[in-house]
């Protein structure tokens, strides 16, 4: 993958190969600039590969997926919804286009959605009423609500301090358990990658190309006790040896 074009264009993604089965939770972690979230957009269909085969599904990915939900670093929530109305946004852009909108009929949906990830009694409430990590747990249900086969999940929690990162780890593992959605994870932090992950993958310095692949066989479900053992230490101490290597 590249942008721009001729000798002024700049690679981004280099001789990546990777597959992802359904179901698995894999982040993407390495040095800023290296690539990950231009891996990101070619895998949702948002960018196309300069060259090379993309697959999802068996399928060649010509243009954005349906399939894909996202969610990012900045919640992105409208000032002027509320926290159901943030979440039903999605519905309300693509159901006219099919068999027509009704709030009532997914209301419901979406009040279960954020209940189940610890905001009961807040849907009600818009942005400004919210705290930074209610506002990401809204985000990740607006990504979930026409309940994609793959979840994206950009830097979701970097901004958060760390105990509230912490809780929605929690609340991440335990939706991606209830629900199977495949998940791709694009994180700085290694502790949070080797916690939610199955499989861990490294990117070199740009252009960014795979310089491991990890799997983490620590057992499910994963309580936030096992950051503090030794073999959890001992898989994050491993992928960092690997940042920054070509």
């Amino acid at each position: 993958m590249a942008y721009g074009r001729g000798a002024a264009a700049v690679k981004a993604i280099e001789d990546v190969s990777l597959d992802i089965a359904q179901g698995e939770f894999i982040a993407v972690v390495g040095p800023s600039g290296c690539g990950k979230s231009s891996l990101m957009k070619l895998i949702s269909g948002l960018h196309p590969p300069a060259s090379g085969v993309l697959l999802v599904d068996g399928k060649h990915v010509d243009g954005p997926l349906k399939s894909v939900g996202m969610a990012f670093q900045n919640s992105n929530l409208l000032p002027w919804r509320n926290a159901l109305e943030n979440v039903l946004l999605p519905l309300e852009i693509v159901e006219p286009y099919r068999s027509g909108f009704s709030k009532q009929k997914y209301a419901g949906k979406a009040r279960a959605l954020l209940e189940s990830v610890g905001l009961q009694g807040f849907t009600d409430k818009h942005p400004w009423e919210l705290s930074g990590g209610m506002q990401q747990r809204t985000s990740i249900c607006r990504a979930l609500i026409h309940e994609p086969e793959i979840l994206m999940l950009d830097e979701p929690f970097g901004a958060l301090d760390a105990f509230t990162r912490e809780e929605l780890w929690c609340a991440l593992r335990d939706v991606q358990a209830a629900r199977k959605v495949t998940v791709m994870l694009v994180t700085h932090d290694l502790r949070e990658a080797v916690f939610l992950a199955d499989t861990v993958y490294v990117m070199s310095n740009r252009p960014g190309r795979i310089v491991k692949r990890r799997e983490v066989k620590l057992p499910r479900p994963r309580e936030l006790e096992v950051t503090y053992t030794q073999e959890f230490q001992d898989i994050v101490h491993e992928l960092r040896a690997m940042i920054g290597k070509h």
